[in-house]
């Protein structure tokens, strides 16, 4: 996108600000970022992004939309159920930004696929529900040298992760090596709505602190919010020796 008086006028209140500014909104412009998921997560995820003039971005999903999504879901209303996530959130983007590149695929991520989904962008948001599907994500990100952001939500909680794996460090199989027996995610366990708003926003936050190469970033860390006492956590994660990717 070219800074037009229109453009200028659109992004002022991050242009002014003198960690953006111009040169930043252009850095902006021209990222490329992947939302896996467009669930309770990917919603406020989308609408930060698009909002902020991200250049290009990506959505993944397979699933339509159904009733119970949209206690949280808020890219979605009641006359969109029966259709596709994707082609929705789609539809939202360009209303909110026409300019905005979109490329959709209305597919579940695998083994087989994900490396050619992931492949033309620089960084890579998780927002899916199923141990499964992250630590695909995961492996694949660390083999691409890809950035992943990362959050999870369940009851009334939630954790954010950003791993870096163009430098070294830890990856998402050095916190958790093996899948737990049971799938803490919205289906089996609830969720309290605002907790997907934040942790969502979140991620959009880490998204656009990365693209504008702030040094104060949460790689290598997580994050961990509590609703109901209404506090953050920050915890230092550690490389594990015995990591199946060799971290």
């Amino acid at each position: 996108m070219n800074l037009d008086l229109k453009l200028f006028r659109r992004f002022e209140k991050q242009i002014i600000l003198k960690r953006i500014g111009i040169n930043g909104q252009k850095k902006i412009f021209k990222s490329k970022v992947l939302i896996i998921g467009v669930g309770g997560l990917g919603c406020p995820l989308i609408t930060y992004l698009a909002a902020s003039g991200v250049g290009t971005i990506g959505i993944v999903d397979k699933d339509k939309i159904e009733l119970s999504n949209l206690n949280r879901q808020t890219l979605f209303v009641s006359k969109d159920i029966g259709k596709f996530k994707v082609i929705q959130a789609k539809n939202y983007i360009k209303k909110v930004n026409n300019k905005i590149k979109i490329k959709t695929f209305k597919q579940k991520v695998s083994l087989s696929n994900i490396k050619s989904i992931i492949k033309d962008f620089d960084i890579i948001c998780d927002g899916t529900d199923n141990y499964e599907t992250r630590y695909i994500i995961n492996d694949q990100c660390k083999k691409s040298k890809k950035i992943l952001i990362s959050a999870a939500i369940s009851k009334f909680s939630g954790h954010l992760f950003k791993f870096n794996f163009k430098k070294k460090g830890c990856c998402y199989r050095c916190f958790m090596p093996d899948k737990p027996e049971g799938e803490d995610n919205c289906n089996a366990e609830g969720i309290f709505s605002p907790v997907a708003g934040i942790l969502g926003s979140l991620q959009a936050n880490e998204v656009l602190k990365t693209i504008l190469n702030f040094k104060n970033d949460l790689n290598n860390q997580m994050i961990i919010f509590d609703s109901i006492k209404s506090n953050f956590r920050n915890i230092k994660l550690t490389r594990n020796s015995n990591c199946r990717n060799r971290c």
